[in-house]
């Protein structure tokens, strides 16, 4: 008997079609003998053979040159969807429609792949029109709002995107994000996930549209103001309160911050209503999403993994750090705000990741050399360990430290050279990452004449010892002019 695999909940979807002619978005799938089929292998010929079409003309539907390549880009397609589904399982209309683009992509048919995309287009528009008139029919879900079950208000969505998409034109479309959105709502569903279906809706319509960006940047930032100021995304706050909502918070930061041990305590002596007075909100659209998504991810600080800090307090936080033994501290401390939010200026991680608090590191590099003893070899990992808890790179010079074989005066045996050593930097860049906040970053240097060289060369290979390699830390070869002219001239190098 078949084992018949269906990938939509829904049996009567046999009228889908890539074109979105129809409302179902699965496709359904038949397994025989152990093969997957994919049913309608012939909606996607038909959807592939329209661009061809309306780019080459309708007499191109009698050419055999089309129809071989619709037969090739038809099976490339179905296979690929097959390899994502070998036991079944679901997959949406609309991932079938990127296969199809990518498709025709990479066999070059760049005309028809344009022609596909607006044809997608096109009919998205016409769909979110279609929701808009159908909204009073469709079932209400609920949401879950600080532990109560409300209706989900749709005209608040429309409202939260709309903002969003604010000055961008019409090349953006705010009924299309929402109503890709509300498809992949439940009932019940927590507010703070709706927030996170609006992201991720807008986002994957970045690649159609980069104006996208800005707006999946702005609803992140929704997210973020409700972290913040609602307390755990359970009230939504716009950005036209944020005037109002920016100078009252900041000093219940400035306070929070200090009570939890994230803040110098000499902040709380500036002149917090000066200093709020200065904030601008209209930098907060100045971010893309990938720039909000780190500052969220990487910078603001947080207690207990809820975020404390929005855009222009995180950037005043810095300009107090930095301004905190100025003498008009607070005219200084909006100076270093405007030419921060404004970007017209960005501080390097290390001072965005500390100003302002109790260890206020703001240096970016460190560069030491490591003597040729064992208490100068390990004094100089540990000062590394140390430095890098709070950010930054380091650098150091490994030339003075005898290489392999070389007599040990103290045991009066032979050292193990250079590399061992730097295996144990190594691990710990990768042990003490930043304070936890990103990847360590440490070089080794060595000089052309130490005999160690050939191996140094070698410590970033896949091949080898591993003892001997060194995957996370990068190494640097100091090549002096005499080594070039030796070079040059074909000689010996001593």
């Amino acid at each position: 008997m078949d084992d018949v695999r269906a990938l939509s909940s829904n049996p009567s979807s046999h009228s889908s079609t890539l074109g979105a002619e129809s409302a179902s978005p699965t496709l359904q799938v038949i397994r025989r003998n152990g093969a997957v089929v994919a049913f309608h292998l012939d909606k996607i010929s038909i959807a592939i053979t329209k661009a061809f079409l309306a780019v080459e003309g309708n007499q191109s539907g009698a050419s055999q040159r089309v129809r071989d390549q619709v037969a090739i880009l038809s099976q490339l397609v179905n296979s690929a969807l097959m390899r994502r589904l070998p036991a079944g399982g679901s997959i949406h209309i609309e991932d079938i429609q990127d296969q199809v683009e990518l498709a025709l992509m990479r066999n070059g048919n760049h005309d028809v792949a344009r022609a596909y995309v607006l044809y997608r287009e096109k009919r998205n528009a016409e769909r979110a029109a279609q929701a808009e008139v159908n909204t009073a029919g469709a079932p209400q879900l609920n949401i879950n709002m600080a532990g109560k079950r409300m209706p989900l208000d749709i005209y608040a969505l429309n409202a939260m995107v709309n903002e969003a998409c604010d000055g961008l034109g019409d090349a953006v479309s705010a009924s299309l994000v929402v109503t890709q959105a509300v498809r992949d709502l439940y009932d019940g569903i927590p507010f703070n996930e709706v927030f996170k279906a609006l992201i991720l809706s807008a986002r994957s319509l970045i690649e159609t549209e980069p104006a996208y960006n800005q707006v999946t940047a702005r609803l992140q930032l929704d997210l973020v103001r409700a972290e913040v100021l609602g307390g755990d995304a359970a009230e939504r706050v716009s950005h036209a309160e944020m005037d109002v909502r920016y100078a009252e918070y900041f000093p219940r930061y400035i306070k929070m911050g200090i009570d939890a041990g994230l803040l110098d305590q000499r902040l709380a002596q500036f002149d917090l209503t000066k200093l709020a007075g200065a904030f601008d909100k209209s930098r907060d659209f100045q971010f893309g999403y990938l720039g909000i998504q780190t500052l969220y991810d990487r910078y603001f600080l947080h207690i207990d993994e809820r975020r404390i800090e929005l855009p222009q307090i995180f950037f005043m936080r810095v300009a107090m750090g930095l301004a905190i033994n100025e003498i008009d501290r607070e005219s200084r401390a909006i100076e270093f705000y405007h030419v921060l939010s404004s970007f017209d200026f960005m501080s390097s991680t290390p001072t965005l990741f500390n100003a302002g608090t109790l260890h206020s590191q703001l240096s970016s590099c460190y560069l030491t050399t490591v003597s040729d003893d064992l208490e100068g070899i390990y004094q100089g990992i540990k000062e590394n360990a140390l430095l890098q808890k709070f950010a930054g790179g380091l650098g150091n010079d490994w030339t003075p430290v005898r290489s392999l074989g070389a007599r040990i005066k103290g045991t009066n045996g032979k050292s193990q050279g250079v590399i061992p050593f730097l295996k144990v930097v190594n691990d710990t860049a990768v042990a003490v990452n930043q304070g936890g906040k990103r990847k360590g970053a440490v070089c080794g240097y060595l000089e052309t004449w130490h005999l160690d060289i050939e191996e140094f060369l070698d410590l970033r290979k896949n091949t080898g010892d591993d003892r001997r390699r060194t995957h996370d830390m990068n190494t640097a070869h100091w090549i002096p002019d005499l080594f070039m002219r030796r070079v040059t001239e074909a000689g010996e190098w001593t």
